[in-house]
């Protein structure tokens, strides 16, 4: 254990907290997926944890447990941004100061080191880079005798093969696979708070997780959870339309973005006169670069007429407004004199407040922008995948997409975190916004459930309002993808009864009238008894639909409708009849089955037979992989 104990050590100087998770994460996958590991296969493994959670921590943990395990060479992987790689490269270069660290252009070092030393190789995403570490490791002898460990941070970003549906192989995929071929063996180890992509891959891509595992933030943590639920305090509406009316209007009218610059300022002094020296305000309004100049520029002009009003009374009553609110969530704020008068100093004092557009690449060095000072940063898709903005106090966010997709939003948000005060953390988003991401928290809940109580190797089902969908579809492959509407009847055209028996006891108690409220649970007991010998209907997708609700709640309910002595012809278009379709649909937030037994006369040799219909609850579209 020389590598993960040096390893542990050093970050529980720290915070030994943190280093006692991540010693667990180790403890729960090193003895059954790597102590045990055949060198002769390449397994494709899935690490999940919410969004700057601490996920590079637990990464890190691996590898030297990996380390100490005999896996000399590992490939860590960042998304193509040079401001990524950078940070990864320099915190292994401290964190893993054990390890030989190698940047993209350090063949020779990786050479040299011979293998003396366990060898970690950063690289970005990126084609060309790819393609020539993938050279690099073949001309090697290293790799031919030895396992690879590849960790691909931010796994669902552009490893997925991108043409799984035109019957090609996208360029990172291709390379990516190579550079696991390089070697007779390997691990790679997907890692991801978003792992809606990586779950819905199909057995035949080869990029299917053979083992997921789920790890908890640590204390202090502020994610979904936080933010996203009922009683938050969080939270400040905007109007739908701000967005778009700001853009378009010359002048800085009251309302969101003005209250969420005033919090910013107070929030900001606040934290500076308690001894901080960073405090940060992130605006996301859309994708266009023409958006972002403009908020940035309107930022730019408030802050002028601040500056210039902020001895009139008005002034000091806009801001007076804004503290009352803060008021409300940290009781222990300095008198509002006293945070006005820095705000004035500030405010007054050129470049003292930095406004910052980060909308395209940018270099590391410019990182140090925002890591210390009053900043407002204004950016679109460059503000998601691993950028981390210290202590992000105020968000303003009003980006709306045609076609929202889940873990893109998720990521985009950046407001999850450790170094946050939140008492004074507010979050401005128009209504709309507010509610696709209360049903983006409701699935990370489900999904998370499931892994932790995922039983051998079953899928994790995964359900969504009809409005988003859970990821790119370019890398869902169509043949393999099953989606079901919610509030639609499903059922079987040619099924199969395991156990007739077995069934005709379960429902024994159950009359042919009305309906029956039920343990979701006895639902999928039900629905064990039944095959299908067609590939329209899956009991297995429909109980596994099920098992996800029942992680997530294991008191959930059904309504059960039971029949008897139905005369229905085998492969017959429809099943129920009009009165029990109405009761059925009565029911629209809970899942409703109803079981027939029908005659046998009609096309079913004469035997009895329970057909099952199923119907989902409403307003989800429920994903599952064939």
């Amino acid at each position: 254990m020389k590598y993960l104990q040096s390893y542990l050590s050093r970050i529980a100087q720290k915070n030994v907290s943190l280093a006692d998770a991540v010693k667990q994460t180790a403890d729960d996958i090193v003895p059954q997926y790597i102590s045990n590991f055949s060198y002769k296969e390449h397994v494709v493994s899935l690490l999940v944890g919410d969004v700057q959670s601490g996920k590079t921590s637990h990464m890190f943990g691996l590898m030297c447990a990996a380390a100490d395990e005999g896996f000399p060479i590992f490939i860590l992987l960042t998304t193509d941004n040079i401001l990524l790689q950078q940070q990864t490269f320099k915190r292994a270069q401290k964190d893993l100061c054990d390890f030989c660290i190698c940047d993209e252009m350090e063949y020779t070092k990786f050479v040299q080191n011979n293998l003396r030393t366990p060898t970690v190789i950063v690289l970005k995403k990126n084609t060309n880079v790819l393609k020539q570490w993938k050279n690099n490791l073949a001309s090697t002898q290293f790799c031919i005798g030895n396992p690879l460990f590849i960790i691909d941070d931010e796994a669902d970003a552009a490893s997925l093969n991108t043409l799984i549906n035109k019957k090609r192989q996208s360029a990172i995929n291709k390379n990516l696979e190579s550079i696991k071929h390089t070697s007779a063996s390997s691990i790679y180890l997907e890692v991801t708070g978003t792992p809606q992509a990586n779950l819905l891959q199909a057995q035949q891509s080869g990029w299917k997780p053979y083992f997921i595992y789920y790890f908890k933030p640590g204390n202090g943590y502020i994610g979904g959870n936080t933010i996203f639920t009922d009683d938050n305090k969080i939270v400040r509406f905007t109007d739908n339309e701000e967005a778009k009316e700001l853009v378009a209007d010359d002048e800085f009218p009251e309302n969101g973005l003005v209250s969420a610059l005033l919090v910013h300022l107070l929030t900001s002094a606040q934290i500076f006169l308690q001894g901080g020296n960073v405090c940060n305000f992130l605006i996301h309004p859309s994708m266009k670069v023409a958006d972002h100049k403009s908020f940035a520029e309107k930022v730019g002009l408030y802050l002028n007429e601040l500056s210039q009003s902020i001895d009139e009374d008005i002034t000091k009553e806009a801001f007076k407004i804004a503290f009352d609110d803060l008021l409300s969530t940290k009781n222990d704020l300095l008198p509002f004199d006293t945070l006005y008068k820095l705000i004035k100093a500030r405010i007054q004092s050129d470049d003292d407040i930095k406004i910052l557009t980060l909308n395209s690449k940018v270099s590391f060095e410019d990182n140090a922008q925002y890591e210390s000072g009053i900043n407002v940063i204004v950016g679109g898709n460059s503000l998601g995948r691993g950028v981390t903005f210290p202590c992000l106090q105020t968000i303003y966010y009003c980006r709306v997409s045609k076609n929202p997709q889940a873990d893109t939003m998720w990521q985009h948000a950046r407001m999850f975190g450790y170094d946050r005060d939140k008492d004074m953390m507010r979050i401005f988003m128009p209504p709309k916004l507010y509610k696709l991401f209360v049903d983006i928290n409701a699935t990370n809940n489900s999904i998370i459930a499931q892994i932790q109580k995922r039983r051998g190797f079953e899928d994790i089902k995964i359900s969504y309002a009809p409005t988003l969908r859970p990821t790119r579809k370019n890398v869902l492959d169509n043949s393999a993808l099953a989606i079901f509407c919610g509030g639609v009847n499903y059922f079987p055209f040619a099924p199969s009864n395991i156990d007739i028996t077995v069934l005709d006891t379960m429902l024994d108690k159950f009359g042919d009238e009305g309906s029956n409220t039920v343990s979701l649970k006895l639902v999928i007991n039900v629905l064990e008894q039944i095959e299908n010998d067609e590939d329209d209907w899956s009991s297995q997708a429909f109980i596994g639909f099920l098992n996800s609700i029942v992680a997530e709640n294991p008191l959930s309910q059904a309504q059960l409708i039971v029949r008897r002595g139905r005369d229905i012809s085998k492969g017959t278009g429809t099943l129920l009849s009009e009165t029990d379709r109405k009761l059925g649909d009565s029911f629209t937030d809970i899942t409703v089955l109803t079981m027939y037994k029908v005659t046998g006369r009609k096309g079913w040799n004469g035997k009895q037979i329970w057909i099952p219909n199923i119907k989902l609850p409403s307003n989800k579209v429920y994903y599952s992989v064939k």
